[in-house]
């Protein structure tokens, strides 16, 4: 089903009505090359996030064995224990590094002149479709929000898939230098907007964080070209257990909420 939407954002105040037709967008000739390689990316997308999900360490194996370390029964135990997780680092890493390749191809594609982002987003909908929905990016808020109720660990480190994101988008900037940084932040941001009519929360989340990576003053600053306060609220209109690890992404995995330019409103929002 095709949606209209207005999207009401401070870049394209001039052309506020677009199509978005995500649930039958196919690549175009121009868009397969990208859109392939980032869809073999995807494929695997879950099975990994499940695996992070699941990921057990052995502390305690390892514990034993250095206290007792003439104990040759606990030095197997512990030996045994970690080969298994070493091949499942291999696994998540090599993915990670995909995953970044793949983020920087479709940034490439949805900031490269002369369009701009909300042109790109009509002519490229499917590889909109695959940045604005990629499982990676949802699945990974779904880890992080078990992890810290599991185990209540350094919110930091809870979100590996997102923090790869981030990377890879900070690293496209840096090394696109010819490239104008609002072609990228106005990418994000257009994203966020439109994540933000569509109720699509996860994405949105994931969008502002990124964004908040890669612009000198953050998402939170006055001068943002996205709706904080209007995303917050969006968030805040849902059940709370369904949003309590985005809101907890926007305080424990952005770079600037903590800033002085950061309007003291938007911070009391998220206390």
């Amino acid at each position: 089903m095709g949606n209209l939407l207005k999207v009401l954002t401070r870049d394209i105040e001039n052309c506020p009505h677009f199509f978005l037709d995500f649930e039958n967008a196919q690549p175009t000739d121009g868009e397969r090359e990208v859109w392939m390689q980032v869809n073999a990316v995807l494929r695997d997308s879950d099975s990994i996030l499940v695996g992070l999900q699941s990921y057990k360490g052995a502390g305690q194996e390892i514990r034993d064995a250095i206290q007792k370390p003439n104990d040759v029964l606990l030095q197997d135990r512990a030996w045994n224990s970690v080969c298994p997780l070493v091949k499942k680092l291999k696994v998540f890493y090599s993915f990670s590094l995909r995953l970044e390749e793949a983020l920087q191809s479709l940034l490439e594609s949805l900031t490269c002149p002369p369009h701009t982002p909300t042109q790109h987003l009509e002519k490229q909908q499917a590889l909109a479709k695959q940045f604005m929905r990629s499982p990676a990016i949802q699945n990974d808020f779904s880890y992080y929000r078990r992890t810290i109720s599991r185990n209540r660990i350094n919110n930091k480190n809870a979100t590996p898939m997102l923090k790869t994101l981030s990377n890879a988008t900070t690293n496209f900037v840096t090394e696109n230098k010819t490239l104008p940084l609002e072609n990228t932040t106005d990418c994000l941001s257009t994203m966020a907007s439109v994540c933000k009519v569509m109720l699509e929360t996860p994405v949105m989340v994931g969008v502002i964080i990124l964004y908040d990576h890669v612009h000198p003053n953050g998402a939170f600053n006055k001068s943002s070209k996205i709706d904080m306060k209007g995303c917050i609220k969006v968030l805040k209109d849902q059940p709370a257990d369904t949003v309590e690890g985005l809101l907890n992404a926007l305080k424990f995995t952005t770079k600037h909420l903590n800033d002085e330019s950061t309007p003291k409103n938007i911070r009391s929002m998220l206390q």
